[in-house]
């Protein structure tokens, strides 16, 4: 008799930990396959350390192969499922296409950046979802200080050394507070005309900084900001972004080379091609992560609308404690269905307190409730990630060693361009390269040029429910539309084809007028 197939599609916080635990109950009794476009599991929380210099890119990768033993590994992305037909057809990365047949599947395909209808955005503006876009932000950023530095009109050095980032959530507030740090830094090295300091902006239409968040943490982080020179606005958010800089909410041009993109995340679109019910763009689910009417068919994570226990009525929110704990009672629930585990059980949680890493020695954190600032709440938020990380333990507290006693490299890489980047994108884990494959049903889209380090434009209404934030513009005019594909790090030709349908309709890309900035790159 042949032993069932499991398929997970995507290895984020839900499904990498379904697949391990799944790995563990079944213990061979049956098929596990993961189908993800990268060979990692991506630590977000960190990545704003990758942007600023402090971790290497592979510290926040965890190896599939390498973690979990007995689950089958396919590198690809989905591009439809056929709940009737129980397969899952898929692209890998030289554009070929296959298929998996399943007993059980637990879609657990994230989310991605999410747009709003602010002009300009789309096409000046990059995320920080993936570690493409915090590789290309590092690079732009450094880039920026460095240009500044060999400028000798005041106007130009200042522009170069303006960072706006739009989204005070949880990933923005990170990135403001960690890149602050760095330009700090870069500019020691590299003197500015006239005496000037780069600027960090941070934006948002919420009345606090981490409006989801306890107020004295709240309260703590936005002491720490201001303290180092953050212009922190609350109440405001960018009307439209140039090539020159983005016009605000109150009316203000903050000219500007740089605008991240941080005002929160949308589910993948694939779930919209599902065809089952959905709450604002999440795949509905019961208790126990199921689907309703398709009882083969599990789903957590970002992409599925769990039903809150402890707030009847509500849903549980997009967040990483969330898919990670639902990951691990989906593959406890899957192996149930197949007779080799416990018995099922729904999803039930216990906030356990939130962390936020400011740089340096601060963070805002309340384990179990409890209010911590300053190095305390430092040392806790550190102590919580590398217990949270499931791989690269050693290398990550060596690095934030290495860190404490050494200056930090400030240097380019040149890894990552702008094009290569697009904020309206439905895959952020993967950089865009010439002649890929295209995502099938993805409607194509031109590519105007885009100005290096684009930034965050956020539009008013849906910031305040941002959960996670994005970054960078370009400076560099991308060679035109190009198909969107899953490896890193080429110059792009043509149009990108999606299957995303924003659930904010986004103004889409424009073509640019202007000539592009030579002396941008």
């Amino acid at each position: 008799m042949s032993r069932p197939h499991v398929v997970i599609v995507g290895a984020g916080f839900a499904g990498y930990r379904a697949a391990r635990t799944l790995a563990r109950l079944t213990r061979d009794r049956a098929d596990v396959t993961l189908l993800n476009p990268t060979d990692y599991f991506l630590y977000l929380p960190l990545l704003p350390q990758v942007a600023a210099g402090i971790l290497e890119a592979r510290r926040v990768t965890v190896s599939l192969p390498g973690t979990l033993h007995g689950v089958r590994m396919v590198l690809g992305e989905a591009d439809h499922v056929d709940l009737d037909g129980r397969t899952v057809h898929y692209s890998d990365p030289e554009g070929g296409i296959g298929t998996l047949a399943y007993d059980r599947l637990v879609l657990c395909v994230g989310s991605v950046n999410k747009l709003l209808p602010v002009p300009g955005v789309a096409e000046h503006a990059h995320g920080f979802r993936g570690l493409p876009e915090a590789l290309y932000l590092r690079d732009h950023v450094t880039r920026q200080v460095e240009l500044a530095a060999g400028e000798d009109d005041p106007k130009a050095c200042a522009a170069r050394c303006t960072f706006v980032v739009v989204g005070a959530g949880y990933t923005g507030t990170e990135v403001a507070a960690q890149m602050q740090m760095l330009t700090d830094r870069l500019a020691r090295r590299h003197p500015l005309c006239a005496g000037l300091r780069p600027r960090w902006i941070l934006l948002d239409v919420a009345p606090r900084v981490l409006p989801e968040m306890d107020e004295r943490l709240s309260r703590t982080a936005d002491r720490v900001l201001r303290a180092r020179g953050v212009d922190v606005r609350m109440g405001t958010s960018v009307k439209e972004a140039t090539h020159d800089g983005v016009l605000l909410t109150d009316g203000e041009f903050v000219a500007s080379r740089t605008l991240v993109w941080c005002v929160g995340v949308r589910p993948d679109p694939l779930v919209e091609a599902v065809g089952q019910p959905l709450e604002r763009g999440r795949l509905i689910v019961d208790p126990y992560l199921q689907v309703p009417g398709r009882p083969e068919v599990f789903s957590c994570g970002d992409a599925a609308a769990v039903p809150d226990l402890e707030k009847p009525g509500s849903f549980t929110p997009m967040t990483a404690q969330h898919a990670w704990r639902q990951g691990r009672v989906a593959g406890e629930n899957v192996a149930a269905s197949l007779g080799l585990g416990r018995r099922r059980r729904p999803y039930r949680h216990r906030d356990l307190g939130f962390a936020v890493d400011l740089g340096g020695i601060q963070a805002a954190a309340n384990p179990f409730g409890i209010p911590l600032s300053g190095p305390a709440a430092g040392a806790v938020t550190r102590g919580y990630h590398l217990a949270a990380l499931p791989g690269n333990r050693v290398r990550v507290a060596a690095d934030w060693l290495l860190d404490a006693v050494l200056p930090r490299q400030g240097v380019q890489l040149g890894l990552v361009r702008s094009w290569s980047v697009p904020l309206d994108t439905a895959s952020p884990e993967l950089a865009r390269v010439p002649g890929g494959h295209e995502r099938a049903g993805e409607p194509e889209r031109p590519d105007g040029p885009e100005r290096a380090g684009a930034a965050e434009a956020a539009a008013g209404a849906g910031q305040a429910e941002a959960a996670e934030q994005d970054a960078g513009r370009g400076d560099h005019p991308a060679p035109g539309p190009v198909k969107r594909t899953d490896a890193p790090d080429h110059p792009a030709p043509g149009p990108v084809k999606r299957t995303d349908a924003p659930d904010h309709p986004a103004p889409g890309p424009v073509k640019r007028t202007d000539p592009p900035d030579p002396a941008a790159e």
